[in-house]
């Protein structure tokens, strides 16, 4: 695989480390993919990324951007944090959609 040269910020790892923690808890849900569970590690861990993930990342965001309009994904709503915000913080969350929406490639 590639060197890694993009270092994930604080607040992407700290997602990271948040789904970490959602997904040991079994809040992931039953389509919750291996790839998912490696990104959250990956990202929590403050590997640097190939550009290859960044990508993925990038369109990992703009498939599931609307995961965030569903049930149980904010904070204090009832379902919270449901298993499209555990996969939404696994690959960075909000900070993670900003960081790699800002890498151009």
């Amino acid at each position: 695989m590639a060197e890694g040269r993009h270092q994930p910020p604080k607040g992407v790892q700290e997602n990271g480390e948040r789904a970490v923690r959602w997904i040991e808890e079994g809040k992931a849900g039953r389509n919750f993919t291996d790839v998912g569970d490696h990104r959250a590690h990956q990202l929590a861990a403050g590997e640097k990324l190939t550009d290859a993930q960044v990508k993925k990342m990038q369109a990992y965001f703009k498939r599931h951007s609307v995961d965030k309009d569903a049930d149980g994904f904010t904070h204090g709503t009832d379902g919270f944090p449901s298993p499209g915000r555990v996969a939404w913080d696994a690959w960075g969350g909000d900070e993670g959609e900003r960081w790699v929406g800002g890498i151009e490639l």
